[in-house]
């Protein structure tokens, strides 16, 4: 597990591993997203890039509403 300190002007500092292992790049954009006391980085994607990424997938065998509790 990597850890960062909040600077005196929040900004954190993504720790090397952490950057390399998900391929992030300078100037890459983020949503932040609070749930309870964790707080989720998730990168932007734009749909341009989501393109074909469910090309091939079987719905037939996804959870609907219904199936929920």
């Amino acid at each position: 597990m990597s850890t960062a300190t909040l600077s005196s002007k929040f900004q954190l500092s993504v720790p090397k591993a952490v950057r390399e292992a998900m391929q992030l790049q300078p100037g890459q954009q983020f949503e932040l997203i609070p749930m309870g006391s964790i707080l989720q980085l998730v990168p932007r994607t734009s749909i341009k890039n989501l393109r074909g990424v469910a090309r091939g997938a079987n719905p037939a065998q996804y959870r609907d509403r219904t199936d929920r509790t």
